[in-house]
């Protein structure tokens, strides 16, 4: 591995969150975990031939998910000499939630005018099956599917192809990985609920935008508490700090 890559430990191997994604997607996950995990820290040159190594792919995945990333603000790119990562700021996380939250608090909102007996049925069976539950993965289920009969039930393309176009920040199971955020979930799908059933689509798309503004304040305080705001900017080229 290169001098500059933190901490010159070998890379980790991908895990599970890897698996049904393209080679490019499974190439900006894994660097995003890499960030997330510490590995790489900002001002670090990332090691493109090594994660091609790792992931078992050719180096065009990797370029694509650093042109991904770079869009994203993850890095860096700077002709000839690599791409590196950027800085994480702290304004832009709670901004990407803030963004979740509009568009599923439109898609709320289209939902409560669409709303039918069968579909206000799912959503609460949904919402008591997560009541009992508390392990992430299953968590991670619920809300899916939770999130997929409002987006089904807004019948949107264009939600559909927004929503696409956003790529979560934390890189793995949000539930697993956020302290809080299966408890933030509960209670705020419960309360969007609440309001679709009464017919109070401003109060549904709310109800989202509330929930997810949580979610991000748990993600910031996450993203503090592992340094991962606090970088100090440093030479590429240069040795790490100690």
């Amino acid at each position: 591995m290169s001098s500059d890559t933190a901490a010159g430990a070998a890379l980790p191997p991908p895990g599970e969150a890897m698996v049904r994604r393209s080679s490019g997607e499974q190439a900006a996950l894994y660097i995003r975990r890499l960030i997330f995990d510490g590995r790489l820290r900002q001002g670090d040159r990332v090691p493109q031939d090594e994660i091609a190594r790792t992931l078992g792919v050719s180096r065009i995945p990797v370029r694509e998910a650093l042109l991904s990333l770079e869009r994203e603000g993850w890095v860096t790119i700077r002709p000839h000499r690599g791409a590196f990562i950027g800085s994480l700021d702290e304004a832009a996380v709670r901004d990407h939630y803030a963004l979740y939250g509009l568009v599923y608090g439109f898609a709320a909102q289209r939902a409560t005018e669409r709303r039918t007996p069968e579909m206000l049925e799912r959503l609460g069976a949904v919402c008591e099956r997560l009541d009992g539950e508390d392990d992430p993965a299953a968590v991670a289920r619920l809300n899916r599917e939770f999130d997929g009969l409002i987006m089904k039930t807004a019948s949107s393309p264009r939600l559909r192809a927004v929503l696409r176009a956003m790529v979560g920040i934390v890189p793995g199971n949000f539930f697993a990985l956020v302290p809080g955020a299966i408890e933030v979930e509960r209670t705020g799908i419960r309360t969007v609920l609440d309001a679709i059933a009464s017919g109070d689509g401003r109060a549904a798309a709310d109800a989202y935008a509330m929930m997810l503004q949580h979610q991000g304040d748990l993600v910031a305080e996450l993203f503090t508490n592992r340094g991962l705001f606090n970088g100090r900017s440093r030479d590429a080229e240069g040795p790490a700090p100690r």
